[in-house]
């Protein structure tokens, strides 16, 4: 089953609690909070206390994505603070395997994330160590950027090198995920869909967060009904 995975990134930081009343509200299992330091991308956001804060209030997965230089010296912070998954990004680590391996230890699913450029064959010898693929459809550190045309290639080739491992991996898009792409992507097998702008930014978020929850549980149940 597809779902949105709701990124804090383009929430008015003056309007916190509304936006996640919102998604607790429309029962939205899990968020995304997108963290910058400003050397990995050229953007400053949140630290461990924001997820430390959301799980004293809600019950809500929540998603650290590290997007950061050093992620070794941030990992135990978020596991610390509670997060349930943290994703790290290839890029940014000489030891890939050995911090995915602590990301698991300390209790959180750990995710490896790939920039747009960064080829699948980069993974050859990863397969197994992560519980899942971020793949960035956007050069990472600023929400709202447009979905990169040349990622539908790698999403497809990424679903079918999942499918064909017998270990289970959830395939995650983050960057650009709007009303226009969000039923194909759903289609072509991408189980997390990150969405921030298309739902913060606009002039209704609730009736944006609305239309992208019911396309994606439509599309998770034709799939479901195809698959009987």
């Amino acid at each position: 089953m597809t779902i949105i995975s709701p990124s804090l990134l383009s929430v008015d930081f003056f309007r916190f609690d509304q936006a996640l009343a919102l998604l607790h509200r429309y029962g939205v299992s899990q968020v995304h909070i997108d963290v910058m330091d400003g050397h990995f991308v050229p953007n400053l956001s949140f630290g461990a206390d924001i997820v430390r804060a959301l799980h004293r209030h809600y019950e809500m997965r929540s998603e650290a994505h590290l997007m950061v230089e050093n992620p070794e010296a941030f990992v135990p912070r978020f596991l610390d603070a509670g997060a349930t998954e943290i994703s790290v990004h290839l890029e940014a680590t000489r030891h890939p395997s050995r911090l995915l391996q602590t990301i698991r230890s300390g209790g959180a699913l750990a995710g490896l994330a790939l920039n747009p450029a960064t080829p699948l064959e980069s993974l050859r010898y990863l397969w197994g160590s992560f519980d899942f693929l971020l793949l960035m459809s956007v050069d990472p550190g600023f929400g709202g950027q447009c979905f990169l045309p040349p990622l539908w290639e790698k999403i497809e080739q990424a679903r079918l090198e999942i499918d064909s491992r017998r270990r289970p991996v959830r395939l995650e898009v983050d960057g650009g995920v709007d009303l226009d792409n969000v039923e194909e992507l759903a289609l072509r097998g991408v189980d997390t869909l990150v969405v921030g702008a298309a739902i913060f930014a606009q002039r209704d978020p609730e009736a944006s967060l609305r239309n992208l929850l019911d396309l994606v549980r439509r599309v998770s149940h034709q799939k479901e009904e195809n698959e009987r």
